[in-house]
């Protein structure tokens, strides 16, 4: 009999992860898969990504809050619990699949939990302290049945928190798949789907809010002081749907009209984004794409602040602290034909590109759902 696989993604972000995976699965006559789509994928506010999302049977649950607090935060949760709850009680799943640390994802998680649902958590281990995600990500783990790591190390964190090593899996990063499988944009082909042409002297930014502190723009300010000390334009990609992010966009927009050539990109599909940043000069932000594709893009990347502290990166991340001069001096060193040079040619802790080929072959072989629920977690 063909295993029943649910699949939750809740934004253009962790689609980009999971699209690769998903048509695995479908490739796969050893699977019946559901893909439900929650939150951002479904707000106009976020380009309304649910169109780019392929999958052979899809559910979407409407449980976004238009809102830029919090408070909206935590009522999305319980609103996206109710929706995933009834969903995944239609479907009754053998498996459900979640990744990485979006706070969204608490809702699917303790929905099969109840349900008596095992679960499959991509991208556990790993370490951000300057966000909520690294105690989402944590809780995902200890929730799930079956792990699938995307560094060494993360595999070596999961089995400190107390997991069995034969649930816990070293699969790589979903996203270098992408990188592998696709052929990118040319520049002129790029072009014509921006509308612009970038160059290596184009700075691209995506930063998203801070969601420990108690500012989640805290840090924005030194962000933004320092754009405006380049004269090259800088493009900037939307944040997360985040507590701050309505602001953290006004302020984007108001950059974009004083500095000449700068625009702002509400959404983009993934290849377009990859091909952007293969073609420019340096990715500025807090985006963990600028800790795991940038590597094989060859890509320089200033990662400002304490969002992504702790996570594993090569050569090619500059880490700054959020100070104006400090962001200004990595990105000048970043556009140095020295720099550039010297990062050519790095491996990447995140695997060779063939997650998705892993992940499926382990949710074939996966013991069933008895043995999946009865966890036996090492003493510590």
């Amino acid at each position: 009999m063909k295993k029943k696989i649910a699949l939750v993604t809740s934004s253009r972000s962790d689609y980009a992860h999971l699209r690769w995976l998903i048509l695995e699965l479908i490739a796969r006559r050893a699977f019946e898969l559901h893909v439900l789509a929650i939150g951002p994928h479904l707000s106009p506010r976020f380009g309304k990504t649910l169109t780019g999302v392929v999958a052979p049977s899809l559910t979407t649950i409407e449980c976004l809050l238009d809102s830029d607090s919090d408070l909206g935060m935590a009522k999305t949760i319980g609103i996206a619990t109710l929706g995933i709850a009834d969903a995944l009680d239609r479907l009754r799943p053998d498996m459900l699949v979640v990744i990485a640390d979006r706070y969204e994802m608490l809702a699917p998680a303790v929905a099969a939990l109840a349900l008596r649902i095992p679960i499959a958590h991509i991208e556990g281990g790993e370490i951000t302290l300057g966000a909520i995600d690294d105690v989402v990500r944590n809780a995902l783990t200890k929730m799930s049945h079956l792990h699938f790591a995307c560094t060494l190390q993360a595999v070596e964190r999961i089995r400190k928190l107390g997991e069995e090593s034969w649930r816990i899996n070293f699969s790589g990063s979903l996203c270098l798949d992408y990188l592998r499988r696709e052929r990118l944009y040319s520049g002129a082909q790029l072009g014509k789907r921006l509308g612009f042409r970038p160059s290596r002297e184009t700075i691209v930014c995506l930063y998203h809010p801070v969601t420990l502190l108690d500012e989640p723009l805290g840090e924005a300010a030194a962000l933004i002081s320092a754009l405006g000390h380049f004269r090259q334009p800088v493009v900037f990609i939307y944040p997360n749907a985040d507590t701050g992010s309505r602001r953290l966009i006004e302020q984007a927009v108001k950059f974009s009209r004083r500095q000449p050539g700068s625009r702002v990109l509400v959404n983009l599909d993934h290849k377009t984004y990859l091909s952007l940043l293969a073609q420019v000069g340096v990715l500025v932000g807090n985006s963990s794409s600028g800790i795991i594709e940038s590597t094989s893009l060859t890509l320089p990347v200033v990662n400002v602040g304490i969002r992504q502290r702790g996570r594993e990166h090569a050569a090619n991340v500059i880490d700054v602290p959020a100070q104006s001069r400090a962001i200004q001096d990595a990105i000048r060193r970043a556009f140095t034909p020295e720099f550039r040079a010297s990062i050519r040619r790095l491996s990447s802790p995140y695997g060779e590109g063939n997650a998705a080929e892993i992940i499926a072959d382990k949710l074939v072989h996966a013991p069933g759902r008895q043995k999946l629920l009865f966890k036996n977690p090492r003493l510590l």
